[in-house]
């Protein structure tokens, strides 16, 4: 079976130990990879190539760089024809152009497709956005969707193919694990380290609901964007003091040294009327790091935590504080949830589990007859 990949997100070395899974499983895999990804904030991160074991990565250049639905790669036909795809697996929302090209020459090379989405609420987007997603929805061969609303969109938006409900990408148990000789004296620290920090990601909530906790506990942001000076502001009215700290983003392969000095990872997303969270993957690599999480209840958090974490109603900061006061109080509490954190991530959310359901993904379709 030989499989072509566009994906973006795979410039990211922690995620490409996926891709090593996904090899492992039979599959002649190549992935092409922009050079780098410039991001919301203009802030250039380039390719990381850190486990590209048994699979090839194929840098090709992306025209748009920076925006999420218009970009595209001008080789990409060049790459098709080199990889001789059974499939092609477009890492990309249905709207995107990206996905339309990728499509398109994999249709023209004989290739089944395939096409992923978080879009987790039902959205009608302006033109060409919406043409594109029909096209995406007429022609592809099946659809992986990242979390359980964003398959019941799919549905609700007159999608009638195969799907499948698959996180993009999973942990690295060898790269995320728990500290194996963590210091006693550290203060209780709670933390958050999920990337660009923007309004509706509610950190603000985690700064109320610490300062509200009126003892020592110490709190940890690692992340970067527009909130940062609101943020530093805020926990100095709050008279959190040298307890706050606010780190910029570091390369993928150093989150879990971060990680593994809380004691409660914190993901406290609030919905608006145009995103809603579409997974967490902050909870997943917080639990692996033996780590005790607690989530709001938007979108896909209450899903991914399930009995292994506290959950609380969005936005209510004094709830926040509640479930983390139970967290510093009660130890025995603490120790269950790292426990129950453990385990549920190595039987649902390890690189290996999703490279297996994806590659399940990947025989389904190919043994399907494609309908005329």
């Amino acid at each position: 079976m030989r499989v072509l990949m566009v994906s973006k997100a795979c410039i990211a070395g922690t995620y490409q130990r996926k891709l090593e899974e996904i090899a492992a499983r039979g599959v002649d895999l190549t992935v092409a990879v922009p050079p780098y990804w410039r991001d919301d904030a203009g802030r250039r991160v380039p390719l990381e190539r850190r486990h590209v074991e048994g699979y090839r990565l194929v840098e090709t250049p992306m025209a748009f760089n920076g925006h999420f639905h218009v970009h595209f790669y001008p080789r990409l036909a060049e790459v098709v024809r080199l990889a001789r795809p059974d499939l092609v697996h477009v890492d990309e929302e249905p709207y995107n152009v990206a996905t339309a090209q990728a499509l398109f020459l994999a249709r023209a090379a004989g290739a089944r497709t395939l096409f992923f989405t978080w879009q987790n609420l039902n959205r009608t987007y302006p033109l060409p956005f919406r043409l594109l997603e029909r096209y995406a929805y007429r022609v592809t061969d099946g659809a992986i969707a990242g979390n359980r609303d964003a398959a019941d969109v799919l549905r609700e938006k007159g999608y009638r193919g195969r799907s499948w409900v698959i996180p993009q990408f999973g942990v690295d148990p060898a790269h995320f694990a728990p500290d194996p000789a963590p210091d006693p004296s550290r203060p209780f620290t709670v933390g958050w380290f999920s990337g660009r920090l923007h309004a509706f990601k509610g950190v603000h909530l985690l700064i109320e609901a610490v300062a509200a906790l009126a003892d020592d506990t110490r709190l940890e942001i690692l992340g970067w964007g527009p909130e940062e000076g609101r943020l530093r502001d805020l926990a100095a009215r709050a008279g959190l003091g040298d307890r706050f700290r606010l780190l910029p983003g570091v390369p993928s392969h150093q989150v879990p040294a971060f990680a593994r000095n809380l004691d409660v990872a914190v993901l406290p997303s609030l919905p608006t009327p145009r995103w809603m969270e579409q997974f967490g993957r902050m909870l997943i690599e917080a639990m692996a790091c033996g780590v005790a999480v607690v989530g709001s209840d938007s979108g896909e958090i209450p899903h991914l935590v399930g009995d292994a974490g506290l959950t609380f109603p969005a936005g209510d900061a004094p709830a926040l504080a509640d479930r983390l006061r139970r967290l510093r109080d009660d130890r025995v509490l603490r120790a269950s949830l790292v426990r129950l954190g453990t385990e549920r991530v190595h039987a649902h959310f390890t690189q290996a589990r999703i490279a297996e359901a994806t590659v399940a993904a990947y025989r389904e379709v190919l043994a399907t007859r494609r309908e005329a």
